[in-house]
């Protein structure tokens, strides 16, 4: 049922950011506005990594194959460092054109089909963004997570573009008529410098998933799981190892017994793994839980 509204939601939200793509081109062209451009093409290449994003959640929604034995998940850390690396560079030579055009003395623009296209998107953005939120409450995914922050960035710029255009439409006519050309280019230059970090963020930590570096959070509660066995169950030690793929979460608990434990049958040990797993919490298809008992620690390094 998750999936199935997961997939839904980014269904929808790559056929609105495909609309938006399409208008910023188009206005942009008519308007001759640069920073209207880069909001078309930013939605275009939003749209291709949502649609690259739903592909990801069909894969992991799927069972294990023969080739993925442990499965799909570790495609999603993957996809989303690559997205957020694109919309990182993608501003980045955005601001790069911006500043070259304000050396150059700007550009001039027609601000009436500017005006018209910042309002129409500034809406849908506004609505996509109350959307996605709502159904993320319930499905809790790291892509339409970042589907939200794609729409509430795309709103910014728009939001910040209408302000511009009205700001320097009001200013012609007038004694400061020659600062218009710059208005596109300068609040273009701010933006991208602006957002540039958010989906930097996004990259650091879909490459803390990529490298198997242990959450530290998860990791503490692995670990007062596995002290409180070993407490009840008189065991010798317990080595834990923790990492997150994606929404996935990898964990294995290694416990040390002493030499005279006394098993009886591995209903005892299964016994163990239930109420361990449940300290853990988290129980679903979205946790690899392996849960091992040796009396010789080299077992457990």
């Amino acid at each position: 049922m998750t999936d199935h509204a997961e997939d839904i939601v980014l269904k929808r939200s790559i056929a609105m950011t495909v609309v938006v793509g399409a208008s910023g081109v188009a206005f942009g062209i008519l308007s001759g506005s640069l920073s209207i451009a880069f909001d078309g093409v930013f939605s275009a290449v939003d749209a291709a990594m949502t649609g690259l994003a739903l592909l990801v959640t069909r894969l992991i929604a799927r069972d294990t194959s023969r080739r993925f034995q442990m499965g799909f998940w570790h495609f999603e850390p993957i996809v989303l460092a690559f997205n957020g690396a694109l919309l990182t560079l993608l501003s980045f030579y955005a601001f790069i054109n911006a500043v070259g055009t304000i050396l150059a003395g700007g550009r001039e623009l027609v601000f009436d089909w500017a005006i018209g296209y910042a309002v129409l998107v500034v809406a849908i953005c506004i609505g996509m963004v109350i959307y996605g939120r709502r159904a993320n409450r319930s499905i809790g995914s790291q892509f339409l997570a970042l589907d939200i922050k794609g729409w509430t960035m795309s709103g910014a710029i728009t939001a910040a573009l209408l302000l511009a255009f009205t700001i320097a439409s009001l200013l012609e006519g007038t004694d400061y008529a020659w600062l218009t050309p710059y208005v596109d280019p300068a609040v273009l230059a701010v933006l991208t410098l602006c957002l540039i970090p958010v989906p930097l963020r996004t990259v650091v930590s879909a490459l803390k998933d990529v490298f198997l570096v242990a959450p530290a959070k998860l990791d503490l509660e692995v670990r007062a799981a596995a002290e409180a066995a070993v407490a009840r169950h008189g065991f010798l030690d317990a080595r834990t190892y923790v990492a997150k793929a994606g929404r996935s979460k990898l964990v294995e608990v290694h416990f040390i017994v002493p030499a005279g434990f006394a098993i009886g049958s591995v209903g005892v040990l299964d016994a163990i793994r239930e109420e361990v797993g449940e300290a853990i919490g988290g129980a679903g298809r979205d946790r690899w839980l392996t849960i091992a008992f040796t009396g010789d620690p080299k077992w457990a390094d």
